[in-house]
């Protein structure tokens, strides 16, 4: 018999217990799979009937796509796919079958107790069976996103056995995850079981997906929340049903602090909607990172019928709120807790297998928050629960949505795609997985909005179901037609947001260059609007990455063959397979590397340069006249497999130039210079911030002479940017070095200049809160603006930076000056922070000083988390930085510095 899913969601965080014959219900996870291909199973019933023998199956621990479960298994490994062009030798045709999972769960039938299987999403679609009966056929369990809930109490025994048939996915028809050209698909397209499934009990009465709905005033100073539980009960018995309905609220501490109980008569079949309103006094504000703290409520309802428990489900939430809005030019712009924000963020890839990993997003998640973005996009890569619940405690917004370029968008209006449009059978499966997604994101503060579209918007039909589905789930937070500007849905209106690119190389002043940001037509990506999508194509890994993956003969193509297609670059139809571009203007404004290792040196300089640029741009232009900078996503912010582009910090968790840059844009209080307009702006990102600051700036040539400076008395305003002085460098023969400090004024009697003289940059009272240093070329890179496409504006003459080859050696003195390792009751018990200090010894400056940690192999340590890196001293200068790493594997570590003229040195510490 196929079983009707049941139209509401349980989606529910209850206490994961085995199935029980007990009066209590219950939530079981499928711990792990057996797997094999249905090219030698061809009977899945058969199948589901217990004690079947699948000793010769492959094993492995759920969830997990084919490809996925089969790596976990250890029949196959990442590192081995993943060196130079392996993942091409795979068979494809081992995955054009169906495939089938199979485990068994024990369950005891009782009068008034129900039996249900609850999926969360399978690719592209599936077959269900349960003790040689089908409950599912692939038309209702369709699509990688379909959650749905199978009562199958008729057919439970004490032990049980489940199959799931998946299917093949194929992003063209099926609406799957999919990488579209930011990496070549996995060989088996995802398919499979690549969420959990649970089996649940319950008792008469089954509790639906619970919705918190938030409603404060702001500014929220002293004022109470309103908080409105809600969730459906539905009577399951053929008898009226007397429910009792708790619901009881804990604060973060996990205290009770609020409880409701109610009661209602159901009858047979029928589905109630319950709505419990609470009343928080003086609650405690949610805040992203950077703005504050992260305190979490939890709601817990209990449904009770003659005294015994029924079903129970809890979700933590936050007070907080989230809205968005045009700017009079068409930009959308968002406000959290009443404070308009502006979004800075990163595009997430998931894992090439869908293979979701905590720990690997925990350290995605930190690298977010050291970089300083706040705002994570997910492109189609909705992920697992647990994102969410990690963003919730960590302050990261998330941005969600669906997918482009695939059958997601196969619209009639969508002219970029030649793929069939939908039938009413897609239409069915994206109202389920919108419900699904919906319900499942609902409580969580971290949430800032939902695209339910992105280089397309949906048509009319898909915008109503998207938006019945979205208002069922009690969804609370801005829901935007797609993430460009070429259309909407009449529902919606514009969406707000820009997707001009670029997404390869561009030269820095790029992002400056706003003149025609008025009419959007020419100069697309720069720092105006709202960019949903841009960068500049950068992230080359250092050479300790690239060893691990990039074969001998890979090595040399990398940066002898620029107009060679490169595994590792993108998919093999993609535009961005070949690195021309990128060393077209790495090589014209650099000149000519002499061997890999200097090949990547300037690889780092022009990713850092790329990425400082960007970020600074956006912040600087943050509250500009006219047409400000609303958000910016920088493509990408990690890469699902190792990539040679698109990516702030590499698949092995490595930061480079890349991001070091982004890091220096994004400091909460900064001094930008403006190469474009040779003018400073000050940016302060904070809530708090206030009061006097100095900004200094002094240009050296590259022979350590003087050239100009600058010290300018500026106020700060929280949460705004603004521009305070022209600083014209003059006009140069050479390359000169710019640096631009801004500091807190702590004295200001000490601050004030004493004889008329610009003296209170030397005042060490003042605290430094920022410090960039800029290579500066004689002239600009000239941009043809007219001559833009979707990923990059040529360039006609390229800045000359060659002479920075040239420079003299620096002597750098390195010691370690400070050494904790973790503690004894640390969180992190691998945790431990290396303290050095650099001084430059000669009279000429120390320029793109790198550091690195190894170990003793000489291997990267990885993931590390420096204060600052890639970062440039003047003569006689002594600065400290400091690092977090994790211990891994034992033997010696030591941190290894080179630069631009810096000859590469170690050193180790005790």
């Amino acid at each position: 018999m196929i079983v009707q899913p049941l139209l509401l969601l349980a989606l529910g965080l209850g206490t994961v217990s085995f199935v029980s014959s007990s009066s209590a219900p219950s939530r079981y996870r499928i711990p792990a799979w057996h797997l094999q291909t249905s090219a030698v199973l061809p009977d899945p019933a058969s199948l589901s009937q217990p004690a079947i023998n699948t000793s010769s199956w492959h094993h492995a621990p759920s969830p997990c796509s084919v490809l996925g479960c089969l790596l976990q298994a250890g029949e196959l490994s990442d590192s081995q796919l993943w060196f130079s062009d392996n993942l091409a030798s795979v068979n494809e045709t081992d995955f054009s079958v169906p495939w089938i999972y199979r485990a068994e769960f024990d369950a005891e039938p009782q009068k008034g107790r129900h039996v249900f299987i609850e999926t969360n999403g399978i690719s592209s679609r599936a077959d269900i069976f349960v003790n040689g009966h089908q409950v599912a056929d692939k038309t209702a369990q369709s699509g990688a996103f379909g959650g749905h809930l199978y009562n199958v109490s008729p057919l439970v025994a004490p032990r049980n056995a489940l199959v799931v048939q998946a299917y093949p996915s194929d992003a063209r028809y099926d609406l799957v995850q999919t990488f579209v050209d930011w990496n070549p698909y996995p060989p088996d397209n995802g398919t499979g079981v690549w969420r959990d499934v649970w089996v649940r009990t319950t008792g008469p009465v089954l509790l639906g997906a619970v919705s918190v709905n938030i409603d404060v005033d702001v500014p929220h100073e002293d004022k109470p929340a309103r908080v409105v539980v809600e969730a459906p009960v539905h009577n399951l018995e053929d008898e009226t049903v007397e429910v009792g309905i708790e619901s009881v609220i804990l604060d973060p501490e996990g205290d009770e602090i609020l409880r409701t109980e109610t009661a209602v008569s159901l009858q047979p079949g029928q589905t109630h909607r319950a709505k419990e309103t609470h009343l928080i006094d003086k609650p405690r504000i949610w805040w992203p990172r950077s703005w504050g703290c992260q305190p979490l409520y939890t709601a817990i309802v209990t449904l009770t019928v003659s005294q015994a428990t029924s079903d129970s489900a809890q979700h933590r939430f936050g007070i907080r709120t989230v809205s968005s809005r045009l700017t009079a030019d068409n930009d959308t712009l968002f406000t959290v807790n009443g404070h308009e924000f502006q979004v800075l963020g990163g595009g997430y890839a998931s894992d090439q297998f869908y293979r979701w990993d905590p720990e690997r997003f925990a350290v995605i998640a930190e690298h977010t928050l050291a970089l300083g973005l706040n705002t994570i996009r997910l492109e189609g890569g909705l992920e697992h629960p647990a994102l969410y619940d990690a963003a919730d405690e960590l302050g990261i917004m998330i941005l969600p949505g669906w997918v482009c370029c695939s059958a997601w968008e196969a619209w009639p209006h969508n002219e970029d795609l030649d793929l069939p449009y939908w039938n009413d059978a897609q239409y069915q499966t994206a109202r389920a997985s919108m419900a699904h997604e919906a319900a499942m994101m609902q409580p969580h503060p971290c949430i800032l909005g939902f695209l339910i579209g992105s280089d397309s918007w949906p048509d009319d039909r898909a915008t109503d179901i998207y938006l019945e589905e979205l208002g069922a789930a009690r969804w609370q937070t801005p829901v935007i037609a797609s993430a460009s500007m070429r259309g909407f849905p009449a529902r919606l209106g514009p969406s707000g947001m820009k997707m001009d690119g670029p997404y390869d190389w561009v030269p820095p002043n790029y992002w400056f260059d706003t003149d025609s940001a008025a009419d959007n037509q020419s100069h697309l990506g720069a720092a105006f609007g709202f960019g949903s999508e841009l960068g500049a194509g950068v992230g080359t890994p250092e050479m300790g990455s690239l060893k691990r993956f990039l074969s001998a003969q890979d090595l040399q193509d990398l940066w002898t063959m620029p107009e060679k297609p490169l595994f590792h670059m993108s998919s093999k139809r993609s535009a961005f397979r070949t690195r021309r571009i990128y060393d077209a203007g790495l090589i014209a404004r650099y000149g000519q590397p002499k061997s890999l290792d200097e090949y990547l040196l300037l690889a780092q300089m022009a990713d850092y340069e790329a990425t400082r640029a960007q970020h600074e741009a956006y912040t600087a232009r943050w509250r500009a006249d006219p047409r400000r900078a609303t958000g910016s996503v920088y493509w990408m912010l990690n890469s699902a497999w190792p990539s040679l582009h698109w990516s702030l910090f590499d698949a092995y968790m490595h930061a480079g130039g890349a991001y070091y840059g982004a890091k220096a844009a994004l400091r909460q209080e900064n001094a930008v210079y403006d190469g474009v307009q040779r003018a400073v702006w000050l940016v302060n990102r904070s809530l708090d911030g206030r009061g006097k600051r100095r900004i200094c700036g002094e240009v050296m040539g590259l022979d350590g002479a003087r050239l100009a400076n600058l010290s300018l008395g500026v106020v700060t305003e929280p949460n705004a940017a603004r521009w305070v002085a022209d600083f014209d460098v003059g006009k140069l023969e050479d390359v000169v070095l710019l640096r631009l400090s801004l500091h807190n004024v702590q004295d200001e009697a000490q601050d004030k200049s004493q004889n008329g003289q610009d003296e209170p940059c030397r005042a060490p009272e003042n605290e430094l809160l920022s410090q960039n240093t800029y290579w500066i070329p004689p002239k600009l890179d000239v941009l043809e603006w007219s001559k833009s496409n979707f990923y990059y504006t040529p360039v006609s003459t390229y800045a000359n930076l060659s002479s920075l080859r040239h420079m003299q050696r620096a002597t750098l003195r390195i010691k370690v000056v400070g050494h904790k390792a973790a503690d004894d009751d640390d969180d992190d018990d691998e945790a431990q922070t290396l303290a050095v200090e650099l001084e430059n010894e000669s009279c000429i400056p120390a320029v793109f000083v790198r550091l690195n940690v190894v170990d003793g192999d000489g291997a990267d340590v990885n993931p590390v988390y420096w204060s600052d890196n890639y970062l440039s001293l003047w003569p006689g200068e002594r600065v400290g930085v400091e690092v977090r790493f994790g211990l891994g594997a034992g033997g010696a570590r030591r941190v290894v510095v080179g630069g631009v003229n810096v000859e590469e040195a170690e050193m180790g510490w005790e």
